[in-house]
């Protein structure tokens, strides 16, 4: 299975935080003829061991978080009407009208995200965002003795109900970008990284999205010398976003970050990945002053410390019902990933 449709088969799966087990799924199939061992631990995470040609080598770990930002029922209204809250952070302005699934004990079931009619709303309220808390979920129920039987539970995940397409030759659009495409890009790493030196772990981590909960574990139990997490980042090159606000771009390889929000890279991380880099012929792009923050983190706060690094792929519209990235990049940020773990015995 080539890189595109691998994305595909990740993109189109359900992993809400909290509930990812279709993805983990995916990805244990997916990785296992390139690993020595595959184990879940007892939260969730995915644990893949590649084992080095040096006992004393450093070990590296590398981690892409399996689930995605959604939905959870909280309430069912007497009239049918599903309440919900957000699971990891969503922009309430994007979910009016989306089409959802909820995912229940009983199978999935579509619905759509509903408000007050616009027709009768007045003026003030229509010049105003909705708030999440004035939505509902749809799923044509009469009442909630229905919805009950058709499934429903307060606690049932709901994701956006988003196919994979392709766009163009190298564009494609999806849900879940991040982290599926993260979750790509550790897959094929794999397949590609030669006999090195190093001990390699690479991590499905699991509730990133509400506290990168789930790298946190995996990275106590491991104990890596190194670090490395692979996420989406924030691609500005669309109308109304300034250079300043997001430098990335889609089309212009993998992003190296230099400081978000949660770390700074260490120095040593960021020389492996430039000096990878540039021996490659790699393009890359640096970005620092991201708000969010990734699994690095809290892999780097493990222990007694690990010196940790970001590279992520650039795509729009992440957090959203569907995002757009170009796999080119994704491609590249495996390569320059399988680069740095070639090297990283040189520096660590």
């Amino acid at each position: 299975m080539n890189f595109v449709d691998v994305l595909e088969k990740l993109s189109n799966a359900n992993g809400v935080t909290g509930r990812e087990d279709q993805v983990r799924n995916l990805m244990k199939e997916y990785m296992a003829p390139y690993v020595d061992e595959v184990s879940e631990d007892k939260l969730g995470n995915l644990i893949a061991f590649k084992k080095g040609k040096k006992a004393d080598a450093p070990t590296v770990m590398i981690a892409a978080h399996m689930d995605e930002v959604g939905l959870m029922v909280k309430n069912i209204k007497k009239k049918g009407f599903l309440q919900f809250t957000k699971i990891g952070g969503i922009d309430d302005r994007v979910l009016l009208a989306q089409k959802v699934v909820v995912h229940t004990d009983k199978g999935s079931l579509f619905g759509v995200v509903g408000s007050k009619p616009v027709h009768i709303q007045n003026e003030v309220e229509r010049k105003k965002v909705i708030e999440a808390d004035k939505l509902f979920i749809d799923v044509g129920a009469k009442d909630k003795e229905e919805a009950e039987r058709m499934g429903v539970q307060v606690g049932d995940v709901v994701s956006f109900d988003t196919t994979f397409a392709r766009l163009s030759d190298t564009v494609v659009l999806g849900k879940a970008f991040d982290d599926r495409v993260g979750c790509a890009v550790l897959i094929e790493v794999l397949k590609r990284l030669p006999e090195v030196d190093c001990n390699v772990y690479a991590v499905g981590t699991i509730q990133e999205e509400v506290g990168l909960r789930g790298a946190t574990i995996a990275a106590f139990q491991i104990k890596p010398d190194l670090g490395i997490a692979l996420d989406a980042s924030v691609s500005g090159d669309t109308p109304g976003v300034s250079e300043g606000e997001a430098p990335a771009k889609m089309g212009a390889g993998p992003v190296v970050t230099v400081a978000d929000a949660g770390l700074i890279a260490h120095p040593k991380v960021l020389r492996l990945l430039i000096d990878s880099a540039k021996q490659n012929s790699i393009g890359y792009q640096l970005e620092t002053g991201v708000r969010g923050a990734t699994d690095a983190a809290r892999i780097a706060l493990s222990r007694d410390g690990v010196p940790s690094g970001v590279v992520s792929t650039p795509a729009r519209y992440i957090h959203s019902p569907a995002a757009i990235l170009d796999v080119e990049d994704a491609k590249k940020s495996v390569e320059l990933v399988v680069a740095a773990i070639v090297n990283a015995s040189k520096h660590f």
